[in-house]
């Protein structure tokens, strides 16, 4: 008798374990997705000027509510992921010229040369400089991305290859870019305001470049001649608490680090 009841309580149990593990399931995907995330418009952090209320007024997604794609627009996760694989696929490859410059140690300095592909609105001459992130350079998927409708809106584009990131260019001095060096990015500015003396300058930096870009424009005010704006995407502004945070698991920053610092150490390895 004992035994048929303890066979019947088994199902239950069974069904309860079951329900658990679903339960489980479906934290962890909440967790991963970022469901619980509210959407809300961005913060903005402006002085009140003429400049500023004349962006905001040419600019009103600035003010709106980012609605992200459903089920996995809120993870930033999943966005990096799927990015990186159909950047590979649907990516544009525009044409363009890659230009040496020698510097003054002996460094070969290169930057590819977009030109556009219909007037700009203004009706003017102008030229994007444009500084990529830690470790890239003009053939990666989102600066492909970004030269691409930037030509297509008028604008001529110049990307800084930075130092030893090109994979099939060798270095001709014993040293590669670092996160404060602007000699290359000053290099490749210079060729452009002698070559396109009319030009016009928009200067753009991702990531690390936003850091070698605002430090180029503050090194000099001769450096800011004929510069419309700068724009700086994404910097870092304290290495000292990117470094800390980076060593933090929530949100994966470690899992990100180590892959950031194991391609640090690829393109190190393949120049020594």
């Amino acid at each position: 008798m004992s035994a048929i009841l303890e066979t019947s309580e088994l199902p239950a149990v069974f069904d309860g374990v079951k329900l658990a593990a679903v339960a489980a399931v479906l934290y962890v995907i909440v967790r991963c997705l970022n469901l619980k995330s509210p959407t809300a418009p961005p913060e903005l952090i402006y002085q009140d000027s003429a400049l500023a209320r004349f962006l905001l007024k040419s600019c009103p997604l600035l003010t709106k509510e980012y609605i992200p794609p459903l089920i996995w627009g809120k993870s930033g996760h999943i966005q990096t992921a799927l990015y990186g694989k159909m950047g590979r696929v649907r990516s544009p490859h525009p044409n363009g010229l890659r230009k040496y410059l020698t510097m003054p140690d002996g460094a070969t300095a290169t930057f590819d040369l977009f030109e556009p592909r219909s007037e700009h609105c203004t009706g003017e001459d102008v030229t994007m400089v444009i500084c990529p992130g830690i470790a890239n350079h003009s053939e990666k998927q989102y600066i492909r991305t970004f030269v691409d409708y930037a030509q297509k809106n008028g604008y001529r584009c110049a990307v800084l290859n930075h130092l030893g990131a090109l994979p099939n260019i060798e270095l001709t001095s014993p040293r590669m870019f670092t996160y404060g060096c602007t000699w290359e990015f000053g290099a490749m500015v210079n060729y452009i305001k002698k070559t396109y003396p009319q030009t016009q300058l928009v200067v753009v930096g991702f990531s690390l470049g936003g850091n070698i870009v605002c430090k180029y424009l503050g090194e000099s005010q001769a450096n800011q001649e004929r510069v419309l704006c700068c724009v700086s995407l994404c910097q870092g502004y304290s290495a000292l608490r990117a470094q800390e945070t980076f060593m933090q698991w929530d949100h994966c920053r470690r899992f990100y680090n180590f892959l950031m610092a194991d391609n640090m150490k690829k393109i190190i390895l393949s120049h020594r």
